[in-house]
């Protein structure tokens, strides 16, 4: 008798994928960004559902359709039909966030059944790291023939991983970096997500610090060319158009804009200067997890995370 398993994607487009490479099983489509906003333990309660539904409509303004959501997740409820459960997310930052809160999702739901990741990002013959959809089908299928058998150990580290992402200090996250574990790439994740806290000199996260660096060394034509290269060099990050397209409008007050292109103005070039601190200016007042990202700042000369002095209590 053929094993019946649980494929759980990290968005619409690989669920089409994996249908279109004939996979028969049921599969449930993830389609959340828990890398932004408030977050608390309790994934499996209504109040996470309240808290992240307001963020949504709030930053984005996107309303979350309650009736579709609870049908996708309904398909835990009957979790013991299932042999095994695939999980199946990408290097980056923005999926480890979310596989984080799957693990714990299911962990609420008291899931006993073996859980399998397929984590794309490394290549053999590639230069870049590789999203699972960018995969050719005899790539994809060998990364799931090869798929990782989480253990124990892999699953209480992903519920104090995701415990302390909705805790008030991120620097507990820091020994985790270092920590061995199937979860490739976490540790270059954690990194990246404490770097994107205020810089302590300039107040740009890394990835805005970058976004400046992109308008300064090219021929930025518009505001969609920009959007394309900060897509394309951000690292482990893995952000989507709309939280990409965000991030450009905050950082406009450091760049000029007219019909030859955009010009980094005098702020932008201080900015990369780190002459001056501009988070308040910039005011990404983003929750992330359990804290407010203008809270704190990056440090680096003591390689952590320190309180902003206006909220030092």
């Amino acid at each position: 008798m053929a094993k019946q398993v649980l494929h759980i994607t990290n968005g619409n487009a690989l669920t089409e994928y994996l249908r279109e490479l004939d996979f028969k099983d049921d599969i449930l489509t993830w389609q959340e960004m828990l890398c932004e906003g408030p977050t608390i333990p309790a994934i499996a309660s209504d109040k996470f559902f309240e808290i992240r539904s307001n963020f949504l409509k709030e930053y984005y303004d996107i309303e979350v359709d309650n009736y579709e959501l609870q049908k996708e997740l309904s398909k835990l409820d009957n979790i013991d039909k299932y042999d095994e459960i695939h999980l199946w997310f990408e290097y980056d930052l923005f999926c480890h966030i979310n596989l984080l809160g799957v693990l714990n999702l299911l962990h609420q739901k008291e899931n006993k059944k073996p859980l399998y990741l397929i984590c794309s990002g490394r290549v053999e013959g590639e230069k870049n790291l590789k999203g699972l959809g960018e995969l050719t089908p005899e790539q994809l299928l060998d990364h799931y023939n090869k798929r990782i058998r989480l253990t124990n150990k892999d699953k209480e580290l992903s519920i104090t991983l995701w415990r302390t992402y909705c805790g008030k200090d991120h620097n507990i996250l820091k020994p985790y970096i270092v920590t061995e574990s199937n979860f490739k790439y976490m540790s270059n994740c954690l990194k990246a997500h404490l770097k994107r806290f205020p810089h302590q000199k300039s107040g740009l996260s890394v990835l805005e610090d970058n976004i400046l660096r992109i308008v300064r060394d090219n021929e930025i034509k518009s505001r969609h060319h920009l959007l394309g290269y900060s897509l394309n060099y951000q690292g482990y990050y893995g952000f989507g158009d709309t939280q990409h397209i965000r991030l450009i409008e905050k950082l406009s007050l450091f760049f000029n804009e007219d019909e030859k292109g955009l010009k980094l103005n005098r702020k932008g070039h201080e900015a990369l200067l780190r002459q001056h601190n501009f988070a308040s200016e910039i005011n990404n007042n983003l929750a992330y997890g359990g804290v407010a990202r203008l809270g704190f700042q990056f440090s680096i000369d003591k390689n952590k995370l320190i309180k902003t002095i206006l909220h030092v209590n």
